[in-house]
């Protein structure tokens, strides 16, 4: 496979040992399930996991919708189905016809009135759909702008909607009063109330036109309004409707390179200065914060594998995210027992710690401002700039060298996401498209008749070079490359990829029989994922792909995987 035969690298200057030491047995810790002292993963259903696995199920919830936080309100399911055809880009947008755009006007409208007891249309939900028929009007191709049904529907009831919505939500709908006529005149008038809300005004109205912002008044925005709400350390400074309309019309309008920027980097002092880790390699892993809902999710079970070898993993995420709801690391972790709510100083020991090597952190920890809108996401649908910004962050650094990994689905966020790993001067970058725009590379065979764009297994980066022909940016020098894997050219034989279904349960089962020895798909899957994380990356020992995935499959079958992995759920609750 000439395509991956890369370039030897520069190496790194010490590798872990291949097999890791095994802790002594720990007094049983609260909340956390018993472990086998043999480190090995019975097979067969459900057995496969062990009695521990047997109990874990019995404490917490095996699927992934179960870990919403309790107390968030629910949107108006009418409203966010019509979010969700016309709150997105300027060639995915699907104009609502009129039946469609009655029942929603209507909707809004009796929730307004208070009829909708039950079920209210919430404020950010109403700044994200007026926002996004503002910025359809004033700025898509025709194609996307309103369809004749939504203009009937809207001269029907905008009448008596101007009466009962807020100030707010009428500027957002029509901010220079252009769009709603005689009855649009408030948006032009309105400033907000207070100097953060004057500021977010400010800076929609440029939004809401089809403009673009600076870095720093993005950050200045941000700064402004977050935490936010219920789950923020205050209340709100602005208004619910007019933050949602921001995020989402940042995302409608395609967020520009520096307001990227702005999002990724906006909170990096918010903890102080990171913790530096004593590791000689240290990668970011950012997979999607929304999780996967159907199939089988790896990173966990490949940064164990990576540990093993001194490739030590930071992953970072939440339990639980919107728009998808799906399965995360944080799930799985907390689902077995580990502590999901390490700061990075905890994180940065268990990174240090010769039987672990990996570590988990929770945005809640990390960085409480942006972890405050979970719940105001939800309610706006569709995913804002951050839902790109978050998987390049730096929550810990490292004494030795820094790589980054990130998950892409949608064309055109492949190169932001390796420009602000640029921004970062790690030694190297990977955004790879996997199945569910997650991490996970498949070992399938790509169909004939699969659809077009970037195909699955997509793969492209940065490195530090071993030759000339690279480019200087932010004062390391890099080369660059793209390639797509074929598992088959590597020796995988093309399996289908093992379904979970958002059952966390389901997913553990299919990790830990893998790194307890069974062969097949999700053993395959995580033995891939490592290895070419380990090659592309230019990681030491891994120059020639076929060592690289021998090394990562004796990290398996030596069991050094699935003790580091155990030693994690014991360990994390224990570092200080």
């Amino acid at each position: 496979m000439n395509s991956l035969l890369l370039r030897p690298l520069p190496s790194a200057t010490t590798s872990g040992s291949l097999v890791g030491r095994v802790s002594p047995a720990s007094p049983r810790l609260p909340g956390a399930v018993a472990w086998p002292r043999d480190g090995r993963c019975r097979r067969g259903g459900v057995a496969a996991a062990g009695a521990w696995m047997e109990e874990a199920a019995r404490r917490n919830p095996a699927f992934s919708e179960s870990y919403r936080p309790a107390g968030l309100p629910r949107p108006n399911g009418t409203v966010l189905e019509a979010q969700g055809r016309v709150c997105t880009g300027p060639e995915q947008t699907r104009p609502l016809g009129e039946e469609q755009a009655m029942r929603v006007l209507d909707t809004i409208l009796r929730s307004a009135t208070g009829e909708l007891k039950d079920e209210p249309v919430s404020s950010a939900q109403l700044g994200a759909f007026f926002a996004g028929m503002t910025i359809r009007a004033n700025c898509f191709p025709e194609a996307t702008q309103w369809s004749e049904g939504e203009r009937r529907a809207m001269s029907l009831f905008w009448p008596r909607l101007v009466h009962v919505l807020p100030p707010e939500v009428k500027f957002i709908a029509d901010p220079e009063g252009t769009i709603m006529g005689a009855n649009g005149l408030t948006g032009p008038r309105y400033i907000g109330q207070g100097t953060a809300e004057m500021r977010l005004v400010g800076a929609l109205r440029e939004v809401l036109a089809g403009g673009h912002l600076g870095y720093e008044e993005i950050q200045c925005v941000l700064k402004d309004v977050l935490p936010f709400g219920s789950m923020g350390a205050s209340s709100p400074s602005v208004s619910e409707a007019l933050l949602a309309a921001f995020l989402i019309g940042q995302r409608m309008n395609r967020e520009t390179d520096r307001e990227l920027k702005g999002y990724c980097l906006a909170f990096d002092d918010e903890l102080g200065p990171p913790p530096i880790a004593d590791v000689n390699s240290l990668t970011h892993y950012g997979e999607p914060y929304d999780g996967n809902t159907r199939f089988f999710r790896s990173t966990l079970f490949v940064a164990a594998v990576r540990a093993c070898y001194g490739e030590a993993c930071l992953l970072h995420g939440v339990e639980w995210m919107p728009p998808k709801g799906g399965i995360t690391e944080g799930q799985m972790l907390k689902f077995m027992g580990a502590n999901t709510h390490l700061s990075p100083t905890q994180a940065k020991t268990l990174l240090e710690d010769k039987d672990t090597g990996f570590a988990y952190l929770n945005l809640q920890e990390a960085c409480p401002p942006l972890y405050s809108i979970i719940g105001l996401r939800e309610h706006i649908k569709k995913r804002p700039p951050l839902a790109t910004s978050e998987k390049v962050q730096q929550f810990v650094r490292a004494r030795g060298r820094e790589s980054m990994v990130a998950g892409f689905y949608h064309v055109g966020y492949e190169d932001p996401l390796l420009m602000l790993m640029r921004r970062r001067t790690v030694h190297a970058g990977l955004v790879v498209k996997g199945e569910e725009g997650a991490l996970s590379l498949t070992t399938k065979e790509r169909s004939a008749h699969a659809s077009k764009g970037i195909p699955v297994n997509h793969c492209s980066g940065f490195r530090t070079p071993s030759s000339a022909n690279f480019s200087e940016t932010d004062g390391i020098s890099r080369e660059s490359f793209r390639v797509a894997v074929d598992a088959q050219e590597l020796g995988f034989k093309s399996t289908e990829t093992p379904r979970t279904d958002k059952s966390v349960l389901k997913n553990l089962e299919l990790g830990l029989s893998a790194l307890g020895g069974d062969k097949g798909p999700a053993y395959d899957r995580i033995v891939l994922n490592a290895a070419m994380a380990d090659h592309l990356l230019g990681c030491s020992g891994a120059q020639d792909i076929n060592s690289a995935l021998d090394r990562a499959r004796k990290a398996i079958d030596s069991g050094n995987a699935l003790r580091r992995l155990m030693n994690y759920i014991k360990i994390s609750h224990k570092v200080s």
